[in-house]
């Protein structure tokens, strides 16, 4: 495996075509080069994968065991039709990564599993197709078992399992148990890197955004570097204001309006204008305005932020879209919260005033857009939303002691901050692979009464494949997997095994975040399914760029 293709390479490829039965051979050897660099990640006693680094293999190698981040150092095979199964086993293991944070090895052994039975049916006369259709056919079937074994989670001890099953450290998962417990499964969190060698989390009362004072001479508090409002009206505005003698119609008003406090939030301020805010801050009785600029790092976020305050807040905004300035203010452009602060970094509110039933329809449409948005990106900026809106939000900082351990637990900590969300969005499931081999039995009958041998063949087939994550587990924990099984054969439903102890336990001591399984379970069948229906591989010759220029 190489982390990046090789350019001086002296090897010319040609154009090519491969035919069956070369081409399931191929990729199932591609496929299983992969996995087997993906597998020992998988459970509570993970195994390490080391990985020369991109910038100068001389270094030390990279000491990696996160499926998902492997596959992504892994672009290019020895052997072209090698590469291609390679490939689409790296195509599902990044997806599952990316869009779940976790249940990248579980993905990959199912995977592997599957095409290797399917593989070998085919070769003894079976058909593709119809063998793809039947493997579907069975995923709902499991996907209906898993459904069935699903429950909530809540509490800090029930999620710190969960977080635990994860990233396998329990210092960190016990603190993430208690922060997703109290800011719930789109509650905001940023996790940062710390100077100490430990770990620490705060809370942060209401909402904030990463945006601050427009000068440091409106700090009040110069002990906690920051400006508390209570009670203050509160007006936003999405342009830049250069004339100080524009606010002097808000300032009018909100003196009518009897505002004493006053937030005003805009996309930048000149020092013109911010002298002039100034200087109503000395002249006027019983009032204190300060500003803050405007949150976003592009239009997209700008907009979105403008919008998300508005509903919180209850203020109409002045848009330069609609040729507006602070002349054109109005009673209605003025917003309320219970407390408003700000910092030169950010801001906050806390109990906006705006109408709860118009909150209730902006985050339920924003949960709807996350529901159907597939981008990552796009999905964690309308997630980050939700989390604001609702009120929860946290900051978990990450110590160590180098800078390649924080940045590793960093990761770590973001990962299972994806995978928690998925989890406490979407309930649990027993962990350990249980929840697979407790599926088989929702299979076995569909199977043994099954007349087509092509459908027979796609039960068998997952019928086994569910049982390789457990395998795996016990693998790589050091036991024979199928001493394990048979002792939790023995032991009858509700028996777990736990790899760290060594021990038989309840099931429901070992979790499993439920969208993460079900979400590789699906993927790893349907990659499977595409793949086995492969019938020819075409090549094209090495691309100019990648010859050797000597």
């Amino acid at each position: 495996m190489s982390e990046e293709r090789p350019f001086h390479s002296q090897k010319t490829y040609q154009p090519g075509v491969v035919f069956q039965p070369d081409v399931h051979r191929n990729l199932a050897a591609g496929m299983d080069k992969l996995v087997a660099a993906i597998r020992p990640t998988l459970g509570p006693t993970p195994r390490t994968v080391a990985v020369t680094r991109l910038d100068d293999i001389r270094k030390t190698p990279e000491v990696l065991d996160s499926g998902g981040v492997i596959a992504r150092k892994v672009i290019e095979m020895g052997l072209r039709e090698e590469d291609m199964g390679a490939m689409l086993a790296r195509a599902l293991i990044c997806t599952q990564h990316d869009r779940m944070g976790d249940g990248a090895a579980t993905a990959a052994v199912i995977l592997q599993a599957i095409y290797r039975g399917g593989a070998r049916y085919l070769a003894a006369g079976g058909n593709a197709m119809r063998l793809r259709h039947y493997l579907e056919r069975a995923l709902a079937t499991a996907l209906e078992g898993l459904d069935e074994l699903t429950a909530p989670v809540s509490g800090k001890d029930r999620l710190a399992q969960v977080a635990e099953a994860i990233c396998h450290d329990e210092p960190l998962a016990k603190l993430l148990g208690e922060i997703f417990d109290i800011i719930g499964a789109y509650g905001q969190l940023d996790v940062r890197k710390d100077h100490s060698r430990s770990l620490r989390r705060e809370y942060i009362e209401g909402m904030f955004w990463n945006s601050g004072l427009v000068s440091r001479d409106m700090i009040a508090n110069q002990k906690e570097l920051q400006t508390v409002y209570e009670e203050p009206a509160i007006v936003i505005a999405d342009f830049q204001i250069n004339d100080p003698r524009h606010i002097m119609p808000m300032l009018e008003l909100a003196v009518e309006l009897k505002v004493k406090k006053l937030m005003l939030i805009a996309g930048e301020i000149s020092g013109d204008a911010i002298a002039g805010l100034m200087m109503a801050n000395g002249k006027l009785k019983n009032f204190a305005v300060m500003a803050v600029r405007g949150p976003g790092m592009n239009p997209d976020d700008r907009e979105a932020s403008i919008e998300d305050l508005a509903v919180v807040t209850g203020a109409v905004p002045l848009l330069k879209v609609m040729g507006q300035n602070l002349k054109d203010i109005r009673r209605e452009n003025f917003g309320g919260a219970r407390r408003a602060w700000a910092s030169t970094q950010s801001f906050g509110i806390i109990g906006g005033q705006g109408d709860p039933r118009k909150l209730r329809r902006h985050v339920g449409n924003l949960n709807a857009r996350y529901e159907r948005e597939d981008d990552k990106d796009r999905r964690d900026r309308i997630r980050a939303r939700i989390g604001k809106l609702m009120g929860g939000s946290a900051t978990l900082w990450i110590g160590g002691l180098s800078e390649n351990e924080i940045e590793a637990r960093k990761a770590t900590a973001e990962a299972t901050a994806d995978a928690m969300r998925a989890a406490v969005r979407e309930g649990v499931l027993p962990g350990g692979g249980l929840s697979f081999l407790a599926c088989r039995d929702r299979l076995q009958p569909k199977m043994n009464g099954a007349a087509d041998p092509d459908e027979r063949a796609a039960y068998r087939i997952l019928h086994g494949a569910l049982a390789e994550p457990a395998r795996a587990i016990y693998e790589n924990a050091g036991y024979e997997p199928g001493e394990i099984m048979a002792r939790l054969a023995q032991a009858g439903s509700g028996a777990g095994f736990d790899a760290l102890s060594g021990r038989l336990v309840d099931n429901g001591g070992l979790l499993d975040g439920a969208a993460i399984q079900k979400t590789a379970l699906k993927n790893a069948v349907q990659t499977a399914g595409m793949a086995l229906t492969i019938d020819v591989l075409v090549h094209h010759r090495t691309p100019e760029i990648a010859r050797d220029p000597g």
